[in-house]
């Protein structure tokens, strides 16, 4: 057993959903560097066009909340399908009187049904990448809003959120036996654009990190090296996790 092969993803094809920016590419940028080959999409064909060439891997233009869009991703993907990292998602945030109905159908139908569908198209090609020792592996993207309270007034997203982690464990019990493991990564505050009404002020960046015990926001090594962890020999064991990556603020 050497250090490079415990951890290496090296030959494998990977599936980044809503990897143009953000968390997405983060992790996207992370397995390129180490060797996958990666598909990125989003509903932007000029951004995720423009984030694959910078990357070095393959572009995907697809709506995903829509059949069509699913469908477009699905065929794609040629051959065995190693990991699917299902990161594409949507917030809102609203004071609670005046909440919106269609926000909630929104944030369901792309952060919750979006990972539960997509999981299920490319099941075909991820059994036919699974092994006992070297099983296929979905990461899905979840939240530390999913696990604590947040104090901003994002109800559908949190909800959303906690929907995606127990569907992490649902999926894990129904898919060990073929030799797939599911399991979620939950980040605490990252520069992206979901963030970035918060990061972009200094001063809100200084408060925010001040509240995470370790006093910093995230780094782009920090998520991508979790989902390589996942995808690699050394978390063949697990799944039905989720791994909050928020410098303690579940803790």
């Amino acid at each position: 057993m050497s250090l490079f092969s415990l951890f290496s993803v090296e030959g494998k094809t990977v599936v980044v959903t809503g990897g143009s920016r953000g968390i997405g590419q983060m992790i996207a940028a992370g397995f390129v560097s180490a060797g996958a080959k990666v598909y990125i999409s989003s509903r932007k064909a000029a951004e995720v066009e423009k984030t694959a060439a910078s990357l070095g891997c393959v572009a995907v233009p697809a709506d995903l909340s829509t059949a069509d869009g699913v469908a477009a991703l699905v065929e794609a993907v040629d051959g065995p399908l190693d990991v699917l990292v299902n990161n594409a998602g949507a917030t809102w945030g609203a004071p609670l009187e005046e909440f919106p109905e269609h926000a909630f159908d929104k944030l369901w139908n792309i952060n919750v049904k979006g990972v539960f569908y997509l999981t299920q198209r490319f099941l075909p090609q991820l059994r036919a990448a699974a092994a006992p020792d070297d099983p296929a592996r979905v990461i899905n993207v979840g939240s530390v809003d999913g696990i604590r309270v947040p104090s901003v007034e994002n109800y559908a997203y949190s909800a959303s959120k906690a929907g995606v982690h127990m569907l992490t464990k649902h999926l894990a019990r129904q898919l060990a036996p073929e030799h797939i493991t599911v399991n979620a990564i939950a980040p605490g505050p990252f520069d992206s654009k979901m963030m970035a009404f918060a990061l972009d002020d200094p001063a809100t960046r200084a408060a925010i990190a001040s509240n995470v015990p370790l006093g910093r926001i995230g780094h782009p090594d920090d998520v991508a090296g979790a989902a390589i962890y996942l995808a690699s020999r050394a978390g063949s064991y697990l799944t039905g996790t989720v791994i909050p990556i928020d410098g303690g603020i579940t803790a």
